[in-house]
């Protein structure tokens, strides 16, 4: 089972094996403070298409078709092939961000292309 939260909450035992999506580490967080188990920034958005979207809510229908097309890539979806085994591995992944937004960033539409 797949869940996402933001990085800058408390780590929980409930988050079962922690996953970062950024590209880029989340700013003031310490590795220790993080608690994460993988680092998996080839899942995240290209930076073209991060800095596009900016989170700005008319962007997001267009953010996750972009996103989706993506994930298609080679790297990516190897990537997105880790995740996959990663959950048959673990009873709980708690996929982590580092945006303000929480419910228009990469995590929610990742969760939401794991989930089909």
């Amino acid at each position: 089972m797949f869940r996402i939260k933001r990085i800058y909450e408390p780590s929980a035992e409930t988050d079962g094996f922690r996953v970062l999506v950024d590209r880029i580490w989340p700013r003031g967080m310490t590795k220790e403070a993080a608690a994460i188990d993988l680092w998996l920034k080839e899942v995240a958005p290209s930076t073209d298409l991060r800095k596009w979207f900016g989170h700005e809510a008319s962007r997001w229908a267009a953010f996750k078709d972009r996103y989706r097309a993506e994930l298609e890539t080679p790297e990516p979806a190897a990537a997105l092939e880790t995740l996959h085994r990663v959950e048959t591995e673990h009873e709980v992944v708690t996929i982590l961000f580092g945006a303000r937004d929480e419910t228009r960033n990469q995590a929610v539409a990742l969760l939401e292309i794991l989930n089909e």
